[in-house]
């Protein structure tokens, strides 16, 4: 498969580190949201609301949202996956902790690395490249290094399903990238996902008997608006470019920059502390970023 770019340029890096900050502070809008609508549920309204906003915005481009291009079987499959991966996410973090949580979930690059080695021969790694996204991982690690104890037979199970939700999610990734998805509109493959999770999430909302919304204010109305405007529509669409763009297993690694993000809009907006480990994390993941897009 022909491919735009071989490396991440300086416009790919400015609009990861970007998207990398919007979902650091999608962390914080979901935690505050959760107050009044449960977790699942809020997935649920977000791809729902969602998948209206770029219905629209396809209709208004004029673009095709019913076209035969051999799609459709691909954009089912790539729902799934997506949808899976937030199932997992968030009844997993009903029986771990959300430490634990970002340490597992992060392994999705590894398996984005490991798929494009095997459906992607043109994006093989080199050693210095392994070695980086090794160290961009110990960032992690480093970052949140206080839950890493012996787990319980309750924290297995959901340490289980925090990673099948990597799993999900660099299976996904790659999945779009090495099927027909990759010759589409960003917004099409988007809308794929959207349309397919949207009843999985709310029917599993309602399954795991999570209840309905409480009383809304003004701030957690704000916060749904972010996750549903700009998370799920505006960084989703940019995420599907940059995977059309440039090599999956470059881009994959910024991720690891998403919870050191997370934790300091939580330091600004919530008050949370900011320690020295997190800033040995931003050093690590930074320096494995790198090397990872060395040429």
């Amino acid at each position: 498969m022909k491919q735009d770019k071989v490396y991440v340029d300086i416009k790919g890096v400015i609009l990861l580190v970007i998207l990398c900050v919007s979902w650091g502070l999608n962390q914080v809008a979901i935690k505050i949201c959760i107050a009044v609508i449960p977790p699942v549920l809020q997935a649920g309204i977000r791809s729902t609301c969602s998948a209206f906003i770029v219905l629209l915005w396809m209709f208004f481009r004029g673009k095709s949202v019913f076209e035969k291009d051999g799609t459709i079987w691909w954009g089912i499959l790539a729902g799934f996956f997506f949808s899976v991966q937030f199932i997992l996410l968030f009844w997993g973090l009903e029986f771990t902790n959300a430490s634990r949580a970002v340490i597992l979930l992060n392994t999705a690059p590894f398996v984005v690395a490991l798929g494009a080695q095997l459906f992607l021969k043109t994006e093989s790694l080199t050693r210095i490249q392994i070695l980086g996204l090794i160290m961009a991982f110990s960032g992690i690690i480093v970052a949140f290094h206080e839950s890493l104890n012996l787990p319980t037979q309750e924290m297995l199970i959901g340490d289980i399903m925090l990673l099948g939700a990597a799993v999900a999610w660099g299976a996904g990734t790659v999945l779009i990238k090495a099927s027909p998805l990759t010759n589409v509109s960003p917004s099409k493959v988007l809308l794929y996902q959207l349309l397919v999770s949207a009843p999985i999430l709310l029917t599993t909302s309602v399954f795991l008997e999570e209840g309905g919304i409480l009383v809304l204010n003004y701030v957690a109305i704000a916060c749904l608006i972010y996750q549903i405007i700009w998370i799920a529509f505006i960084t989703y669409v940019v995420w599907f470019w940059l995977i059309r763009k440039y090599p999956v297993s470059r881009i994959a690694p910024f991720t690891f920059l998403t919870p050191l993000f997370g934790v300091m809009a939580g330091a600004f907006l919530l008050g949370e502390p900011i320690t020295s480990f997190l800033l040995c994390a931003l050093v690590l993941v930074g320096t494995g970023i790198y090397f990872v897009n060395q040429k």
